[in-house]
């Protein structure tokens, strides 16, 4: 569902992303781990097509991106770290909008917000201005619209930042539904605990190179079994002798 073949982006002399080959079969949730500055968001907004490789290929459902960009977009969600939305419109409004983008029909976009908006506790918030929403609410609101034409590939940059337990909980159930019916998820996330739990294969990048693929069972065979997925991360970027001067200092 997602192919990525020697995707890479460099910036002068900088080379933010390096020849990265990925595929991501339709029915997973995949996990993109990451130090900060890995490349993370730079591969991801070029899966989406909002950023132009300077070499490599994106297929998205067996669509060229760049030779098709529109036909692959229509298969795609995308939710960012810090959502832009219009602030003043409504979140009912806001959620028909982007179903329109998609040539969703009017119906069936509001049969999506009575359902999704009670079960993240928006309801009574609907027709309120945008502009009065926390961060949190906002979220939900993203997620409810990019769920508005059913999309093949949900691509999600941290997801679960500002949400409460209840909403972060909700969003996982809600994720893997989407994977079992046979939707592709591609999430980044710093929360090691939440790959663990909802992935079922994790990829993880470190100057702009994928350094390991694979299911958190292949992962903890390539290390010692006993590992977290926290210690293989931390192993795999350099990040373990920094957690160790850390434990010194305390």
């Amino acid at each position: 569902m997602i192919q990525a073949e020697g995707l890479t982006k460099r910036y002068g002399a900088f080379t933010a992303v390096d020849g990265l080959d990925l595929d991501v079969p339709a029915g997973q949730i995949f996990g993109f781990l990451g130090p900060n500055g890995a490349g993370k968001t730079t591969t991801i907004r070029m899966l989406v097509g909002l950023l132009r490789p300077t070499a490599g290929r994106v297929r998205i459902d067996g669509i060229d991106l760049a030779e098709d960009p529109l036909a692959a977009r229509a298969r795609v969600a995308y939710l960012p770290d810090t959502p832009y939305l219009y602030e003043k419109l409504t979140g009912r409004e806001f959620i028909h909008f982007v179903g329109g983008l998609y040539r969703v029909p009017p119906e069936r976009v509001e049969r999506l917000i009575g359902e999704l908006l009670p079960l993240f506790g928006l309801a009574d918030r609907a027709d309120d201005l945008i502009e009065g929403y926390s961060h949190g609410m906002r979220q939900k609101t993203v997620l409810a619209a990019a769920l508005a034409h059913d999309p093949k590939v949900l691509f999600l940059d941290e997801p679960t930042v500002g949400l409460d337990p209840r909403s972060a909980r909700l969003l996982r159930d809600i994720l893997r539904q989407m994977a079992d019916r046979g939707a592709t998820v591609f999430l980044s996330t710093h929360i090691l605990e939440i790959a663990e739990r909802m992935c079922d294969r994790i990829g993880i990048i470190d100057h702009g190179r994928l350094i390991a693929l694979g299911t958190v069972e292949d992962l903890h065979r390539q290390a010692d079994r006993s590992a977290s997925l926290e210690d293989i991360f931390l192993e795999l970027t350099g990040g373990a002798a920094e957690a160790e001067i850390a434990g010194m200092l305390r």
